[in-house]
């Protein structure tokens, strides 16, 4: 028995598969097209716009500054110079995202990373770990040619330690993070000068393995390695593109267009050979005469940022950081271990700080004193320009290190212009205060008063450049 076409009464076998009557030429007519099942408009929606206006602004202020320079901040050596420049800084932003994405902040890194810098130098030039009044004398193993090994392993060690200890005493003392990092930014700072009973002096020189890790000609990939790097990052922005897509297929997520992924795909290995080819193996060594190619401390930035970024977007730890700083109380109601996650991050950006302490104090083949200063400063700028929100949960790895790039970049340009110490620190700042200003007034939906407050900012920079000429 079948359906009834003029009852509708149901038949007593399967349903037969209905197939629709053919419809007048009127109503075919007023029937509307099907929507395609992706847009321009859609497909452009699913771009992270703060990222895209993080490489927008790298775009106009390299420009910029290459056209009132004269042709000379987009050369090679330039560029070399300025990705080396950025490591330390950069590196340090990515453990910075996590903690102000937590609602705290660090304000002692500057200052533990010239103590960590200072411990390492220590290691290699007296043969001596020391922590405050304790000393331990590695005896002939100081005089190793692995000693640099000892070095790293020793300024990491501390640097995890004291992330513990400020941590702990914020996640489970309840003592604001402000207040804890502040006294650290005081204590660090002074405990080089109760190291080691060395009274602040400068140690050197270092390591020459040690050294490699600053960069320089002898720190760096060379000219084929550079080359097999361009082409392993080339595979991995592949690989990365097709997991998240077969990832998000798995779980009947919105998939990007096709078409999108392939220009990601593009784009991102074209800038990768471009920057091997045009930027690192183009930079010819005054020393050696040959091709530099890409240097050690951006190697080490590059698997830091792929590290952090793994961390914070696919694992459990991650997560809960996020959850935490977009709501604290559910993250506590929904069983997670808020305290142990706050004092994670701090364990972790000491590591980071340990590495940037290697890499700092590596490039000076010393340690000084003031190894450090104001780079806490830096870092909280760098993460607050790549677009970490003050208010918690929001922020990224890739944008904290654009917006050291960004930093950099600014201050670069401006000694190739010849501008005075003094109005550098006024434009970044000025950059600063309107980068948290246009952050605030989107979060409010006030698009016409962020676009005012970038207009500003960028006539005062522009203005303070302009009279800072020396």
């Amino acid at each position: 028995m079948t359906d009834d076409a003029s009852t509708g009464e149901p038949s007593a076998g399967p349903p037969p598969s209905v197939t629709p009557p053919a419809a007048s030429e009127g109503a075919s007519a007023a029937a509307p097209a099907p929507a395609p099942a992706s847009s321009w408009r859609s497909a452009l929606a699913d771009v992270d716009t703060r990222l895209f206006g993080m490489i927008t602004a790298v775009i106009i202020i390299w420009i910029a500054f290459n056209v009132l320079s004269g042709g000379d901040f987009l050369t090679s050596r330039n560029l070399w110079n300025l990705s080396v420049q950025s490591t330390s800084i950069a590196i340090m932003a990515t453990g910075m995202v996590l903690i102000i994405v937590s609602r705290n902040i660090d304000l002692s890194v500057g200052s533990l990373l010239g103590f960590l810098g200072y411990s390492m130098a220590l290691v290699q030039t007296d043969g001596v770990i020391a922590f405050f009044n304790v000393k331990i004398d590695l005896g002939s193993i100081g005089d190793s040619s692995w000693i640099w090994v000892i070095a790293l392993v020793v300024g990491i060690s501390l640097g995890a330690l004291v992330g513990a200890i400020q941590g702990f005493i914020i996640a489970y003392g309840g003592v604001p993070a402000f207040i804890v990092t502040l006294g650290g930014f005081l204590v660090w700072r002074g405990m080089i000068f109760r190291t080691g009973d060395k009274q602040g002096q400068t140690l050197a020189p270092l390591n020459s393995t040690f050294r490699l890790f600053g960069g320089g000609p002898d720190g760096s990939l060379g000219e084929w390695k550079s080359w097999i790097f361009g082409a392993i990052g080339c595979v991995l922005i592949v690989l990365a593109l097709w997991l998240a897509r077969r990832r998000r297929q798995r779980y009947d997520l919105k998939v990007r267009p096709l078409w999108m992924d392939i220009v990601f795909g593009v784009v991102g290995c074209g800038v990768v050979l471009a920057g091997v080819g045009l930027v690192a193996n183009n930079y010819i060594s005054p020393i050696t005469g040959d091709p530099t190619g890409i240097a050690y401390p951006v190697v080490i930035l590059i698997i830091a940022t792929l590290v952090m970024s793994y961390l914070a977007r696919q694992r459990r730890f991650g997560r809960y950081v996020y959850a935490y700083g977009g709501n604290p109380e559910a993250a506590e109601l929904g069983g997670i271990n808020t305290r142990r996650t706050v004092m994670l991050t701090f364990v972790l950006m000491g590591v980071l700080v340990g590495v940037s302490a290697a890499i700092q104090t590596a490039r000076l083949n010393a340690a000084v004193t003031n190894l450090g200063v104001q780079n806490e400063l830096d870092v909280i700028a760098a993460a607050v320009i790549g677009g970490t929100s003050f208010a918690g949960g929001v922020g990224t790895i890739a944008g904290a290190v654009l917006g050291a790039i960004i930093m950099q970049s600014l201050r670069s340009g401006m000694v190739l212009l010849n501008i005075d110490s003094p109005s550098q620190d006024i434009v970044v700042g000025v950059v600063l205060v309107t980068a948290v200003s246009i952050d605030s007034t989107l979060r409010l939906g006030r698009k016409r008063v962020a676009l005012a407050a970038l207009a500003i900012g960028l006539i005062v920079a522009a203005a303070v450049i302009q009279t800072g000429r020396a």
